[in-house]
């Protein structure tokens, strides 16, 4: 992949994020939090896949993109710890309401898990710019 190639790709990759984001939000003030955690969630996961395209790397597996993010960017020290376990809760989170029965919806959970999507882009963001791929 080109240097230019990889640019669109992470600037792609990061609009998919915050527009993922923004649904997430619209959500939340829906009281639909179902869907709020869901693309919160994505919302995450679209930047890891930025995160990882800087170093030529990618799974077809959620949870593959997660142990992969800890590898790189966690364990290495790039990025803050709490970062996995915000990005570890909103995957239990989204599969345990996409997929479980009789699930209770809970604003505050959902709320939370809007605001870590939102430190968490931030961060990947700060990251991608400080090392000059943004």
């Amino acid at each position: 992949m080109s240097k230019d190639q990889l640019a669109a790709l992470l600037k792609y990759r990061i609009q998919q994020a915050n527009e993922t984001f923004h649904e997430a939000e619209i959500l939340f003030n829906q009281s639909a939090y179902r869907g709020t955690i869901n693309r919160a969630y994505y919302a995450m996961f679209y930047s890891v896949l930025a995160l990882l395209a800087t170093k030529k790397l990618g799974t077809s597996k959620h949870s593959g993109v997660i142990g992969l993010f800890d590898r790189e960017f966690v364990k290495t020290g790039f990025l803050p710890r709490d970062l996995s376990r915000a990005l570890r809760l909103a995957f239990d989170l989204r599969q345990t309401h996409d997929y479980g029965e009789l699930i209770e919806i809970d604003k505050e959970v959902a709320q939370e898990t809007l605001n870590d999507a939102k430190a968490f882009i931030s961060a990947v963001e700060s990251y991608l710019r400080s090392n000059g791929y943004l």
